[in-house]
């Protein structure tokens, strides 16, 4: 049986989360994609507060999907935020950005991200980038 995990994405572009979505449908993954739009609402999530403070809804997710350029606060901010808290030191945290500088890539690998992934320029490469990350944690969660 494959793992259902639950993967929030961290994304400000409704056409980025559009895209996303349609992945996920296209790749047959059965994980559960969850939204947010910025870096504080990021936080909230994470930590259950406001409104979603109810986990049945709003549970935990196994993987963090996240933009660096969020509103409120920047993907390297809650990176580190999250870094810093025992509570998420291990929380597979992928960021998947349009960034290619080198720097903004070593200073997320400084942060602690899991990976550094730019944004895939067409929908089949989004498909096979969600189907490779679900298979990845598959592997990892089952071996691991």
């Amino acid at each position: 049986m494959r793992p259902v995990f639950n993967i929030l994405l961290a994304e400000d572009s409704s056409d980025d989360v559009l895209l996303m979505q349609h992945a996920f449908e296209r790749a047959g993954v059965v994980s559960r994609l969850l939204v947010v739009p910025d870096g504080l609402q990021a936080l909230a999530y994470l930590y259950g507060e406001g409104n979603f403070g109810d986990r049945a809804a709003y549970p935990l997710p196994d993987i963090l999907l996240l933009d660096l350029g969020l509103p409120g606060m920047s993907g390297f901010e809650l990176l580190a935020r999250l870094r810093r808290d025992t509570q998420f030191r291990h929380l597979a945290v992928h960021v998947l950005t349009n960034s290619s500088q080198d720097e903004d890539a070593q200073r997320a690998r400084d942060l602690g991200a899991s990976s550094y992934v730019l944004k895939p320029n067409s929908a089949k490469e989004l498909t096979d980038f969600v189907s490779a990350l679900h298979y990845w944690h598959q592997v990892v969660t089952v071996r691991g």
